[in-house]
């Protein structure tokens, strides 16, 4: 059922996306004057089609669901030639370059329209999320290096305010891209503000594709480790533990919050931990012995409170519209930024993902909510977009490289040169998608 659920998700995120992509085309194509041949939805041989309208454009799916695509009538390829002289003016290739380069860029295009409308719609409605108060920093972490406090509230990096935990970490993301300090403004818990700067050396070594946070010290705030539930039979019901009871301090040392206290019970297993605990206005010593779980950590079976400080991030029409925007043009822009480290041997490829990995992640954020699916659709559109321009011959952003020269130099691309890019592109997406497929193996086994 998981598996079906987690199919179900991938299906539902890409293919509309795909069926939009294909229908920017489509739309640019009939406004410029072209006669659309076939609509496909996936590759290959055609399962099943319809043919609607006045030109009779056959709607079709096909087996290999692998993109779409939208066939015009084209000169070049004998089997969409116009059949006689009076189809020629809405023939493909006689078309001005400025029509070409519209339809061809109408994809992405689109991609990134519904990328903005999704995210304006999302701060519209509000968004609950994690906030950007942190818990007590490590001792010798970068965070408590740079000044950071426990308790405070992270309200903008580098001049750029954050409401929230994950703004706050697209911050953080940013500056290690760009190899920059990252100045966090913060309030404090008690009143006040100050800065807190985190050299550009430290921000510099983070690995994107990992837990950038942890590396530099910063965790989410929680609240005082309350228990909720004592579990039947394990050894805080042994211990005397009950539900409502906040642990103050283990073996003499102070518990911050309920991951502390998890913290503390997996790094004692076997051996008794002194506990104080508050029940009812009294403080009470109690004496728990964690067992042993089948990796060797203690567990002291018993459900803790551990709610994270919540913020709802909600904007108006014209404010959520124009956030949708910025936020399309930075997940573009930092996309294209990894693409280049990657091929500068500053990024690993492993951060290459394919189509199991891509659904991993679309069952995973289906589970959490319809707010966190759709963000998820929003990137996976953006993604999308920023792929197709990449001028690799048969993308779209290929063919916007053919039609730039063209603009530049005043004549079409060589059909030899053309038939030669092709096949390069070609060979070039195997081999990524090889790599991508390759990636996903590696990370489910």
């Amino acid at each position: 059922m998981s598996l079906l659920y987690t199919i179900l998700a991938f299906l539902l995120a890409l293919g509309p996306l795909i069926v939009l992509h294909e229908l920017g085309h489509y739309l640019v194509a009939r406004a410029c004057g072209v006669k659309v041949l076939r609509f496909s939805v996936g590759m290959g041989r055609v399962v099943w089609s319809r043919r609607f309208g006045k030109d009779q454009t056959e709607w079709a799916l096909s087996a290999l669901p692998l993109g779409g695509y939208v066939k015009m009538l084209d000169s070049r390829d004998p089997e969409t030639a116009p059949k006689d002289e009076s189809e020629f003016a809405r023939e493909f290739t006689r078309q001005s370059v400025w029509r070409r380069i519209a339809i061809v860029a109408a994809g992405p295009i689109a991609n990134f329209l519904v990328a903005i409308g999704l995210m304006a719609i999302l701060f519209m409605h509000g968004v609950d999320e994690p906030s950007a108060r942190l818990r007590a920093v490590p001792a010798g972490s970068v965070a408590q290096l740079a000044g950071v406090q426990g308790g405070d509230t992270v309200v903008a990096v580098n001049g750029n305010p954050v409401q929230s935990w994950s703004e706050l970490r697209w911050q953080i993301l940013h500056a290690a891209v760009d190899k920059t300090e990252a100045r966090l403004s913060l309030r404090g818990q008690h009143g006040g503000g100050y800065d807190a700067v985190i050299p550009a050396d430290a921000v510099a070594k983070l690995d994107v594709d990992g837990d950038v946070m942890k590396v530099l010290g910063l965790d989410l705030w929680r609240k005082p480790a309350r228990i909720e539930k004592v579990l039947p039979g394990g050894a805080g019901e042994r211990a005397g533990l009950q539900a409502g009871d906040t642990v103050l301090l283990a073996d003499g040392k102070l518990v911050d919050d309920g991951l502390s206290f998890t913290e503390t019970m997996r790094a004692s297993p076997g051996r008794p931990v002194q506990l104080e605990v508050q029940r009812g206005g009294r403080t009470l010593p109690i004496v728990v012995e964690p067992e042993r779980d089948a990796n060797g950590r203690g567990v002291a079976k018993v459900m803790l409170a551990q709610p994270v400080e919540m913020v709802t991030v909600r904007s108006g029409p014209v404010d959520a519209l124009a956030k949708g925007m910025e936020r399309t043009w930075e997940t573009s822009v930092m996309t294209l930024k990894m693409i280049g480290k990657m091929i500068t041997g500053e990024a690993s490829w492993k951060n290459v993902t394919g189509p199991i990995t891509i659904a991993d992640y679309a069952g995973q954020s289906a589970r959490v909510g319809l707010a966190t699916y759709l963000q998820f659709i929003a990137f996976i559109s953006i993604s999308l977009g920023v792929m197709n321009l990449l001028p690799i011959p048969v993308l779209d952003g290929g063919h916007l490289l053919y039609y730039s020269l063209e603009v530049l130099t005043g004549r079409p691309l060589p059909a030899r040169v053309g038939e030669y890019a092709q096949r390069f592109g070609v060979g070039l997406l195997f081999m990524l998608m090889a790599l991508a497929v390759f990636n996903d193996l590696v990370r489910l086994l």
